[in-house]
């Protein structure tokens, strides 16, 4: 099942190359084609993180090709200095110049990333002890804001500093992670979407949402980044505390699915016939799912329960919501949401799905585990 899934986005992957050009694939808008940007949004790596996926299980040059462009792309981006004022410096180049580094040894492929970590580490608030999401600092609302998203961006530091021995991006990461996990995971294993503190003393404000049904929800997408990202973190900093957490959240989220085991968009909206799902916080989970059941010794029975999960919702999203056999289509997963609260893109393709569903499926085929730390 799984060598049939990826050979279908090779396919797709491969026809999208002629498609989008140098240019990077968003969201599509209820049209079923991928908006495209000049590497301006934050998701732009997963189309260079998908590419290198595919160089790695098919002998095709075309894949590497593409995916060296995007690099190339990237460091333009970064010499320009090209949208930057948020965290997603981490989805941005670990899974573009971060892969080429770890599949190559390319040294400017290092250098690039270590550069990112560096422009990342730039929105670290000491006063606050955190890394600021959104906007500038001294920002009146969000400066002194994280989102769980955040935590997917922590490898970037964790990594950086592995290379250069410089203790201060672990210092900032762990700290993070560490705030992350007192105020953005509830009591009942279930998170808030994003946290406000004083900036000036790190003192707790409040938590909230930006894209779940309300502050006190779950927001099914927060939720599956929690589960990885805890989870790569647990990696880095062999926590047994982080690892414990990553496996809360994860019992909370595959507790908590419908019959065919693809989340909705929201665990607290109301389900009805008109429900959003979001096909891509279920390709997260799984991803997330499998770090965890990796990381467990082969005799801990939780690991076959991970595992587990992790293929009942990928055969889920493969038969259910994967566009294997459709020739034209642009994306890998229908029905993912981009902000069902904000009505953007809320049942559309999504490149974040696209990405952690193959991803996915490379870890259950081939276990290849993407680009978040050294192989």
């Amino acid at each position: 099942m799984w060598t049939k899934a990826i050979e279908d986005a090779l396919g797709v992957t491969k026809r999208n190359i002629k498609r989008f050009g140098d240019r990077f694939p968003h969201v599509s808008m209820g049209d079923e084609h991928y908006s495209l940007n000049n590497n301006t949004e934050w998701t732009a790596g997963f189309w260079s993180g998908i590419l290198w996926l595919c160089s790695e299980y098919a002998e095709d040059p075309i894949y590497r090709e593409q995916a060296v462009k995007t690099v190339r792309n990237f460091r333009t981006r970064m010499d320009h200095k090209v949208i930057f004022d948020h965290h997603d410096i981490g989805f941005l180049y670990s899974l573009s110049s971060k892969a080429q580094w770890i599949l190559e040894r390319n040294t400017a492929a290092r250098q690039l990333t270590l550069e990112a970590a560096d422009m990342l580490m730039k929105r670290w608030r000491e006063s606050a002890g955190l890394i600021q999401a959104w906007g500038r600092e001294g920002d009146p609302v969000n400066g002194g804001r994280i989102i769980i998203d955040c935590l997917l961006n922590l490898p970037l530091l964790l990594w950086a500093s592995e290379q250069t021995g410089d203790p201060s991006y672990r210092r900032a990461a762990e700290l993070h992670a560490r705030k992350a996990r007192r105020f953005l995971v509830r009591g009942d294993d279930s998170s808030y979407h994003t946290f406000y503190f004083d900036p000036a003393t790190g003192e707790a404000i409040r938590g909230g949402t930006h894209q779940g049904y309300n502050d006190g929800s779950t927001w099914t997408r927060g939720q599956a980044w929690g589960i990885y990202g805890f989870a790569l973190i647990s990696r880095y900093l062999q926590s047994a505390e982080m690892l414990e957490t990553a496996k809360r959240l994860g019992r909370y989220f595959v507790a908590h699915l419908p019959e065919d085991q693809v989340a909705y968009w929201d665990f607290d909206a109301p389900v009805g016939p008109d429900t959003k799902r979001d096909s891509s916080a279920s390709a997260i989970a799984a991803c997330g799912l499998l770090e965890i059941a990796g990381q467990l010794p082969a005799d801990d029975p939780e690991r076959r329960v991970f595992r587990g999960a992790a293929e009942a919702s990928m055969k889920s999203l493969a038969e259910n919501y994967s566009t294997q056999g459709a020739e034209d289509a642009e994306g890998l997963l229908k029905h993912g949401s981009y902000s069902v609260r904000g009505g953007d893109s809320p049942d559309d393709y999504t490149i974040w799905g696209d990405y952690y569903y193959l991803e996915a499926l490379m870890r259950l085929e081939r276990g290849i585990p993407g680009y978040w730390y050294e192989r």
